[in-house]
């Protein structure tokens, strides 16, 4: 029996983002017998349930801002090398998601070598290059990340581009690497075209199926919101310009709209959240097209459900999107005017069905869930 250790989500049920998302399908899909998962969860309590078939064992810290995700994945660590060592499970692997303890993890990972175990990190995108970090935090962010790549016995990259990055960057250390992508969700919302779910958000946003652009995600700088719609503006589209995403209490989003004046823009529709996954789905499959601005970071997860779900998707032309998007896409730059005249193109019927085919082809091929199971179930029983 293989006995893997998740620690740096958030925890299952999955209720959050990427990581989270990623454990619950690998423990929800889980095939091989031979596998045991133990996953952090960050709690109020140090209770522990089963999730999937997955131990789950929770870990209580105290909310001390920005510092708080550190003490969490050290404290979850501990908690590993705790139980290792009072079971006496021999050859475990410690999967550590994200760079965030990379100044501590020399000392821990001497015990966890003592006990036979193996480490492995995933090193997600670049943390210390996103704009909500103030110098000083990005400043550790790097360096955690350095420390994080000298001490792991294998990185684990959802991005080919990131494990080019990590080999370029970090080639002292000679580090250890391997690819295996995030996955994406295939199969089709559950909802018709006419369930009241979905027609009553319609009416209530003011929005109409295929007559809109959406994005989905963090409204972060780094996700260039301000080009996507400065650029819409330009633009002599009827659609509408779709928006999901929090901006409650965001500072940034009073910056952009004193700036670019969009609430101006009857176009441009701020909708908030969508926690209803199949509804979201839904919104995704009947958009007219889907914008990607993303530029920090591996493989994201809201480009894999875009390219699974919507029909034309509109990317930021960077190495990660052209790597996931490849030719089932188009591309535009930050270069004024690119996006805006992408939109007044008038793709055909037969152009936007063509793109559709290639970037369902390409996550089905390469991003579904089942495959994604089990080169990792793969990985943690080679090892």
């Amino acid at each position: 029996m293989r006995h893997v250790f998740i620690i740096g989500s958030k925890g299952i049920p999955a209720k959050y983002g990427g990581f989270e998302t990623f454990v619950e399908k690998l423990t929800e899909q889980q095939k091989s017998k031979d596998i045991k998962y133990h996953v952090s969860c960050l709690a109020q309590d140090n209770k522990e349930f089963e999730h999937n078939g997955a131990r789950c064992f929770n870990i209580n810290v105290p909310n001390i801002g920005p510092a708080k995700a550190v003490y969490y994945d050290i404290f979850a660590l501990r908690e590993c090398i705790r139980y290792i060592k009072e079971n006496k499970i021999e050859n475990p692997i410690v999967y550590i998601l994200a760079c965030r303890i990379g100044p501590f993890v020399g000392r821990y990972k001497k015990q966890l070598k003592k006990l036979g175990g193996t480490l492995f990190v995933n090193p997600d995108g670049h943390e210390w290059k996103r704009g909500k970090w103030n110098a000083a935090i990005r400043k550790y962010w790097k360096i955690s990340e350095k420390l994080m790549v000298k001490h792991a016995d294998l990185l684990v990259c959802d991005s080919k581009n990131i494990e080019k990055y990590i080999q370029e960057d970090y080639k002292q250390y000679n580090p250890k690497t391997t690819f295996i992508a995030y996955g994406a969700d295939i199969e089709k919302s559950k909802l018709s075209d006419n369930d009241p779910k979905l027609i009553n958000w319609y009416k209530e946003k003011g929005v109409k199926t295929k007559e809109y652009y959406l994005v989905v995600g963090r409204f972060v700088p780094e996700n260039n919101y301000e080009t996507m719609i400065t650029e819409f503006m330009k633009s002599n589209t009827n659609k509408d310009f779709v928006l999901i995403t929090n901006v409650e209490q965001n500072k940034f989003y009073e910056q952009l709209r004193e700036k670019t004046g969009f609430d101006k823009d009857i176009r441009i529709k701020f909708v908030g959240t969508v926690y209803d996954q199949e509804l979201l789905k839904k919104i995704r499959e009947n958009a007219y097209g889907y914008l990607h601005g993303h530029e920090v970071g591996g493989t994201n997860p809201s480009l894999l459900e875009a390219l699974a779900t919507t029909d034309l998707n509109l990317l930021l032309d960077v190495g990660f999107n052209r790597e996931v998007g490849m030719d089932g896409a188009v591309y535009f730059t930050k270069e004024n005017l690119n996006l805006s005249k992408l939109i007044d193109t008038k793709f055909t019927e037969e152009e936007i069905k063509i793109l559709s085919q290639k970037s369902k082809k390409r996550i089905n091929s390469e991003y579904t869930w089942t495959k994604i199971v089990h080169n990792y179930e793969e990985l943690f029983l080679i090892k």
